[in-house]
């Protein structure tokens, strides 16, 4: 019998890496970045941050509307560069210290009392009927959401506004408009207005 030949040697595969083209590779990136941003901006598409310097508030605004400089009103101002009658503003008031939102009395109850005092006050032209009256909680504080129809003698108009109280302040914060734009920019507003929120 002839010698036997040796075992052979165990066969080991080389793994074969797939690399993807180069350009297929950045187009992945590029995806994945779209929907990166995407996730981020979500539902603020179209808006940017406003936060008070004493940092105690904040709120989203429109792209393209600026900040309007007034005296002995509002607190803050911005209005729409193209559709100028377009106004967001916020006017804090005093109440006592050991007030919450719920003492000053119900949704209507606070949304009637805004429609005689301050939209619509005896003497001003003006009419206003309160079309909607919501309470919600957020950040552990209860918030308004109301909605006006407001009547001018040569035009009408749409109001959105949120009231909430801290610390002995009632923040109105509100969204306003011409009747005719109402339907396209209902949606944006009411996004806008119910952006409002305390920090601390």
């Amino acid at each position: 019998m002839g010698a036997s030949s040796p075992p052979a040697a165990p066969v080991t595969a080389t793994p074969v890496r797939f690399l993807p083209p180069a350009g297929l590779l950045r187009s992945l990136v590029a995806l994945a970045l779209a929907l990166l941003v995407t996730a981020c901006s979500g539902t603020t598409a179209g808006l940017n941050g406003y936060q008070s310097p004493d940092g105690r508030y904040a709120f989203l605004y429109p792209t393209g509307w600026i900040r309007a400089q007034v005296s002995g009103g509002p607190s803050v101002v911005f209005h729409d560069l193209i559709n100028s009658d377009e106004t967001l503003s916020l006017v804090i008031s005093e109440v006592t210290p050991d007030s919450d939102l719920t003492s000053l009395g119900s949704s209507v109850a606070v949304g009637e009392a805004l429609r005689r005092n301050v939209i619509a006050p005896e003497g001003s032209g003006r009419q206003a009927e309160l079309v909607q009256a919501d309470e919600r909680q957020q950040g552990g504080r209860t918030f308004y959401d109301l909605e006006y129809a407001v009547h001018l003698q040569d035009r009408d108009r749409h109001e959105l506004a949120t009231v909430v109280v801290d610390r002995g302040r009632l923040y109105t914060f509100a969204a306003s408009t011409n009747e005719i734009r109402w339907p396209r920019v209902k949606d944006l507003f009411a996004q806008v207005v119910t952006s409002f929120n305390l920090l601390v």
